[in-house]
């Protein structure tokens, strides 16, 4: 015979949930009004690090660690049209902050804020003179005669570019995050721009470049309902104080994005988009045909299956466009933002790269 419910067991349980809920109720009430306020900002890009090289707005970091156990050093070459914060979000939710705990020696090449100085910069600006710069800085630092090279979203294209530009570059391994190469698939304000719908000239600001704010609407136009879902998500999460830190940090990164260098654009736009070289091969810079089957390195590419900046379908194709005779792909279920902070990040992504970096490095202990 089954037993009767407990009526003071059900009773406690009710009233339980209601104090739970209250308490709850209090913690959003007051998150809500800090949020709305603009207070107690989250700190971001917080490991310690030293500006070791310049070259107009463009600046060459240098993470601190007392423990270098691996080499060569690890240069990061982030996009050129967002914060590269997003490496370095929190403490705890860093990806520099684990690499330097794995005893890598970190230097980020960060392209700071584009001007009017910067409109004519083309992509063989990045490719054939800041990357080669920063290399050559770091192993002057280093001592080293290679460097691992790791390039982030479009900064992927851009080590890929300088790797099928330079098979001679002192660079030991690869790897791209996020990096697309199949630009049909790059959503609606791609297929715009490719269509000649909208010529990039229409798109620049005084300044020669592409503002933010269309670099901002484009990304919004990819998930049209996201904003509506973020601020659901944010209203069920508001009592946890490490969500809502998390949430500031994320989607203060999500909207911070910076100008991006006119002439670099219409180059993306031209041989990119409306080309596809890098699907078609046809692709040149400085004058220079370039191949992505001339990348011979050993690489490394990481995609995400939910990236809505960057399909699964437009990074895809990497893996069999490029030479390299040792070559690697990491598929997630993970968004843009996923494959380098949070779980997925933490448990997977990173410890992968780690795993890549370390087969292809020495170590010492």
């Amino acid at each position: 015979m089954a037993s009767l419910p407990n009526p003071l067991a059900a009773l406690e349980h009710i009233r339980s949930e209601v104090e739970r809920e209250v308490r709850r109720g209090a913690l959003r009430a007051r998150n809500g009004i800090r949020l709305a306020a603009g207070t107690d900002p989250v700190g971001v890009g917080q490991s310690p690090k030293d500006v070791v090289w310049r070259a107009g707005r463009c600046e060459l970091w240098h993470y601190r660690n007392e423990h270098v156990t691996v080499s060569p050093p690890l240069l990061i070459v982030f996009s050129l049209i967002s914060r590269s914060y997003i490496l370095d979000l929190t403490p705890g939710n860093s990806f520099v902050e684990k690499l330097v705990a794995a005893g890598f020696d970190v230097y980020l090449l960060d392209w700071g804020e584009p001007d009017e100085r910067d409109a004519q910069n083309r992509l063989e600006d990045y490719t054939d003179d800041y990357i080669p710069s920063a290399l050559r800085r770091v192993q002057e630092l280093s001592g080293a005669d290679e460097v691992n090279l790791l390039g982030y979203c479009f900064g992927g294209v851009l080590t890929l570019l300088h790797a099928a530009h330079h098979p001679d570059s002192p660079v030991r391994s690869l790897t791209v995050m996020a990096t697309p190469v199949d630009f049909r698939h790059m959503g609606p304000l791609g297929e715009v721009f490719a269509s000649g719908g909208l010529g990039i000239d229409t798109v620049l600001d005084d300044n020669g470049n592409v503002p933010p704010r269309i670099i901002l609407q484009g990304f919004r136009s990819l998930t049209p309902i996201a904003e509506v879902t973020r601020y659901v998500n944010l209203w069920d999460k508001l009592w946890s104080d490490e969500y809502v830190a998390a949430y500031q940090a994320m989607t203060g990164w999500s909207t911070d994005h910076i100008p991006f260098p006119g002439a670099a654009a219409r180059e993306t736009v031209d041989m990119l988009l409306r080309d596809n070289g890098m699907v078609t091969d046809r692709l040149t810079v400085g004058g220079d045909p370039v191949h992505l089957a001339d990348v011979r390195v050993p690489l490394l590419t990481v995609l995400a299956s939910r990236d809505h900046i960057v399909p699964e379908p437009a990074a895809a194709p990497l893996i069999d466009l490029v030479g390299s005779p040792d070559r690697h792909e990491l598929r997630l279920n993970a968004g843009h933002i996923g494959l380098v902070v949070g779980r997925t990040a933490a448990k997977t992504t990173i410890p992968t790269i780690i795993d890549f970096l370390l087969t292809r490095s020495e170590v010492t202990r």
